[in-house]
């Protein structure tokens, strides 16, 4: 099995199972929570991820030379929002970015870890019985964190992971489990209003996202 096909395994099973978490709890009372600007304003004044400052020095001709690195600090103009709907859904979008980016971000590094572990297994049972202990942990770990995310969080989620890995989840359960089981989960997703086959465009449809992602980021909000 190759490095490739590994990462393109292990990221498959990794994102079906949070999807499946997710909507296998979705009940009538995980719907979008309603948010006031106060709530929003007060989670932007407390951001997601620290922004962090790194102070080295350099040998330049002889001399000690001082150098800081920072975060990436993004400038964009200002939103205008043609009225108090278009306003909320901004606020909610902040949110819950906010909430399931986290998320997407360890999902990630999950997966870099276990494609390591995976390579260093000789033989196909044991990468079978690896991947058996890192879902056993991964439904241990998030089921509870899965419970808590409403509607549309589960979907965003989706797409952050996507973000994240580079990769569409109907894409890798297509290529690799044949397409009767892709179409399967897709229907899966479907019915819940989610779709596996949209991939995460940053210079589209998810422009507004990447803005707010970027900013999270960077620890600006």
């Amino acid at each position: 099995m190759t490095k490739k096909r590994s990462y393109t395994l292990c990221l498959m099973r990794i994102v079906m199972i949070l999807f499946t978490i997710h909507y296998s709890l979705f009940t009538a009372f995980a719907q979008d929570e309603k948010i006031t600007a106060e709530q929003v304003l007060a989670e932007m004044d407390s951001p997601t991820f620290v922004p962090t400052v790194k102070v080295g020095k350099v040998l330049k001709d002889g001399d000690s030379i001082q150098y800081m690195e920072m975060n990436n600090v993004y400038v964009y103009p200002q939103l205008v929002f043609k009225n108090k709907k278009q306003a909320q859904s901004y606020m909610r979008l902040v949110t819950n970015i906010k909430k399931v980016l986290p998320i997407a971000k360890e999902a990630k590094q999950l997966l870099y870890e276990t494609t390591e572990v995976l390579e260093t297994i000789p033989t196909k049972e044991g990468k079978e019985q690896h991947m058996k202990k890192v879902e056993s942990e991964i439904l241990k770990t998030y089921k509870p964190k899965m419970k808590k995310l409403t509607y549309s969080q589960g979907k965003l989620l989706i797409k952050l992971i996507d973000r994240e890995c580079h990769s569409s989840s109907y894409e890798m359960i297509q290529a690799f489990m044949g397409p009767l089981r892709a179409g399967f989960w897709q229907t899966f997703a479907w019915a819940f209003g989610a779709s596996l086959k949209k991939g995460y465009d940053a210079e589209g449809v998810d422009r507004l996202t990447e803005r707010v992602v970027l900013m999270v980021e960077s620890g600006q909000i």
